[in-house]
């Protein structure tokens, strides 16, 4: 018979869209319906949620709805718990270092989202007391997971593209001010005051993608803006808008390549997916989104002539090849967490830890400092 380790995980924020649908319904309550994380040796782990917030009501509605036996909006008395020895936030920005540093205090693993802190100091901190406190830290690379970016690793690892000569993505969509439709994000991601801000939000994940997947990144020149300066929020009362909602940055790499890099809640989206990456190589391009990925090798690469005094027949979109699904990728959220568990169970391989977290949140600083200053930022890594 298959032993079967109970791990009781601390879920704090998750209440919210992000820590209910994709940490807990996708990600612990469909492990724990697998019956566990499966280890090396056979044995499984099972996660068992206790569910953290500030709305009791919120916290009781949830629990009767998947049939969870614990939840409660005392911080302090669960993380004084020993059978909770994991502790994941979902939080907002402006309240994860005060609880995450009081998780550590008191001797929890961590696992959290990003970014870990609104500051590279706080974030750097934050790792700091992990490590001399002796606890194991994650941070949220969802995107890493996505099957589309599956894909792009696995052309990077089969040497598809050759030399990697530039990248260059798109991400957004439009999000309505409020108004005559609401909006679908939280009103707080375009305060500046409560940590919103897509420069903080995205620029912790293009990060970690583009130093897991293309290489270091030596320095980075951005322009932040703020696009609708009036918005209305959850009530129907109209704010001022003082978070940038766009990015456009330039990301130069130490191994010669360049990153252009949109990010946008004020834009049409005229594209197959909400994010799409073009890679150009010296054998090879590939344009990849959540989950799709179309490639043209060199030697399938046709020889446009430019002529702007006749129409162009040629249907270049033709060009492309999608690429076939060879793997069944599952939620990313989820196996990134089933990786992390065995992390904490069994000392498996874990390298996104809060030190990873704070070079994303680095490089939001350093992209702000390059908007505000008008000129590159040299990223000191």
């Amino acid at each position: 018979m298959t032993r079967t380790t109970r791990l009781g995980v601390i879920m704090n924020g998750v209440s919210g869209r992000m820590g209910y649908r994709q940490h807990l319904v996708r990600s612990i309550l469909a492990i724990r319906e697998e019956g566990g994380v499966l280890l090396s040796d056979g044995s499984r782990v099972m996660p068992d949620p206790v569910l953290v917030g500030r709305d009791e009501d919120k916290l009781r509605v949830l629990a009767e709805r998947h049939g969870l036996e614990h939840w409660t909006t005392d911080l302090d008395a669960v993380l004084a718990d020993p059978e909770y020895p994991l502790y994941a936030d979902f939080l907002v920005t402006t309240k994860r270092v005060d609880a995450i540093r009081r998780a550590i205090a008191a001797g929890k693993d961590i696992y959290t989202e990003k970014p870990t802190a609104e500051s590279f100091a706080d974030a750097l901190d934050l790792a700091r007391r992990a490590r001399e406190a002796g606890v194991k830290s994650g941070v949220v690379h969802d995107k890493l997971y996505l099957p589309g970016l599956q894909k792009l690793r696995r052309l990077i690892d089969s040497g598809f593209f050759g030399r990697i000569l530039s990248v260059r993505g798109e991400f957004g969509y439009w999000v309505f001010e409020g108004d005559w439709q609401t909006a679908q994000r939280p009103s707080w991601n375009y305060r500046a005051e409560d940590g919103g801000g897509i420069t903080s939000d995205m620029f912790a994940h293009w990060n970690y993608v583009i130093e897991n997947l293309f290489g270091s990144i030596s320095s980075v020149y951005a322009r932040a803006v703020t696009h609708i300066p009036q918005r209305v929020d959850e009530h129907g009362v109209t704010y001022p808008a003082t978070a940038d909602d766009a990015a456009y940055a330039i990301f130069e790499l130490a191994n010669g390549a360049v990153v252009q890099l949109n990010s946008s809640w004020a834009v049409r989206v005229h594209r197959k997916e909400l994010v799409e990456f073009q890679v150009d190589g010296t054998l090879g391009s590939a344009v990849v989104g959540l989950f799709g990925a179309e490639i043209q090798p060199r030697n399938a690469t046709p020889k446009p002539v430019w002529n702007p005094d006749v129409p162009d027949p040629r249907d270049y979109l033709g060009d492309w090849h999608e690429l076939p699904e060879n793997d069944v990728f599952e939620n990313g959220f989820k196996t990134q967490w089933e990786q992390f568990i065995r992390h904490v169970a069994e000392d498996a391989p874990y390298t996104f830890d809060l030190l990873a977290g704070a070079r994303g949140v680095r490089l939001s600083e350093e992209g702000l400092r390059s908007s505000a200053e008008g000129a590159a930022s040299i990223s000191r890594r």
